[in-house]
């Protein structure tokens, strides 16, 4: 029989907290991480506007000549993975290190360290590289780092499908642990690409949103006014565990990963599949692997990335999945509040997700002001609601036609 999997640890670096509690406390709050970007000068770029860790101290928890030879998407993958060790409780020195692994994805990985040694580069030639560039941008660093740090010897990689990244990394942490090659996982994602090189590659496609004048307003998923995404970064890291393990060890249990479905749009580079039909596969494929029926669900964590085609297509595969019982549904976007974070926008989400069923409680969609007629499901406007939900989904879709959804179930202890 399959092994169930839980979650017992939660890790996050957001821009509207660098802790679990903050970060939950501000969704609830509708209180978003959205501002004007201070690390470069964007005054040249048709968007200057992202959503920033702010306040983020790594030397607390990293030695500062490591933090030299780091890029900073693997600083708040080891911020948050320490912050999620901590609260599963797990005895390190007590566990069978071969039987934990690590599963931690980026979308972009270490890009600014790529735009400083390629100045440096072009500066000052080839023999002022550094001998740690190559370690410092690979994507799988975060995951070997976390390893290394920790001693974890269990399978150990890392996943990269653009937004899809981290539920990748989840969803295939969570088969490896059903299948029993691994008791316990730390997985998720990490991002830090508000650099000026990604800022304009994604401004060059004109994906983000231009509303430079009122950045507070311009994550607006589902409304009708929406112009695009706001760029995001952070982590978040989750501890997945054998549920009968978890119960041993007494731990608190935040709920059960109960099913992963991952399917492909094979149709555009960028753009989804009209009326989201890649993205109702993946729903269903997570529910079937549940054992879920759709009128099980109460809450669905939506991609929501406040994109034109993004947020209609959506909205019709939710229909498409969830029939009759679309109008129970509570949905709402967290990337309204955090930006899009990009390869480690699946794992905050989850983790919100997480929340809401241990909580009762469903965070708001915030700047959901001009109703869409295309758009026209309950995405918890602007305000959070008191709800009790024994189920629920989360979306994630990537450029390339990456589609992701996991099915979260309330731990009944």
């Amino acid at each position: 029989m399959k092994r169930r999997v839980v979650i017992t640890g939660m890790g996050t670096i957001t821009p509207v907290g660098l802790n679990v509690n903050e970060f939950w406390s501000s969704l609830v709050a509708g209180k978003g991480g959205v501002g004007r970007i201070t690390r470069f000068d964007a005054s040249a770029f048709s968007t200057q506007i992202a959503a920033e860790v702010k306040g983020f101290d790594p030397s607390s928890i990293i030695d500062r000549k490591e933090l030299r030879r780091q890029d900073r998407f693997v600083h708040y993958a080891i911020a948050a993975a320490h912050e999620a060790l901590v609260d599963s409780k797990l005895e390190l020195d007590k566990e069978d290190r071969d039987r934990i692994g690590v599963l931690v994805g980026s979308g972009i990985g270490g890009t600014e360290t790529w735009e400083a040694q390629f100045q440096k580069l072009r500066d000052f030639g080839p023999d002022r590289i550094s001998p740690f560039f190559v370690p410092m941008m690979i994507i799988d660093m975060a995951s070997g780092e976390i390893s290394i740090r920790w001693n974890l010897k269990g399978p150990n990689f890392a996943t990269v499908s653009a937004c899809a990244t981290s539920a990748h990394a989840i969803g295939e942490s969570f088969l490896i642990i059903a299948r029993g090659d691994a008791d316990i996982m730390i997985t998720g994602g990490s991002e830090a690409a508000i650099t000026p090189l990604s800022m304009a590659g994604f401004c060059s496609m004109r994906a983000l949103s231009r509303r430079n004048d009122a950045p507070e307003k311009a994550s607006r998923p589902f409304d009708l006014s929406r112009d695009g995404f706001v760029m995001g970064e952070g982590s978040g890291i989750l501890v997945l565990e054998e549920m009968e393990r978890a119960r041993a060890r007494g731990v608190r249990i935040y709920a059960e990963l109960a099913g992963y479905g991952a399917t492909a749009d094979a149709y555009h580079m960028t753009a989804p599949a009209p009326g989201g039909e890649g993205a109702a596969r993946a729903m269903r494929a997570a529910l079937s692997s549940a054992g879920m029926s759709p009128e099980e669900v109460g809450y669905v964590n939506a991609h929501g990335t406040s994109t034109d085609l993004n947020d209609k297509y959506e909205t019709m595969a939710i229909k498409t999945v969830f029939g009759s019982h679309v109008s129970k549904l509570a949905i709402s976007s967290t990337k309204s509040l955090t930006g899009h974070l990009l390869g480690a926008a699946g794992v905050i989400e989850t983790i919100a997700t997480a929340k809401t069923l241990v909580e009762g409680i469903v965070h708001p969609t915030i700047n959901y002001e001009i109703p869409d007629p295309e758009c026209d499901l309950d995405y918890v406007p602007n305000k959070a609601r008191k709800l009790a939900v024994t189920a629920a989904i989360s979306n994630s879709f990537g450029f390339g036609g990456h589609n992701v959804c996991l099915a979260l179930k309330r731990y009944q202890g």
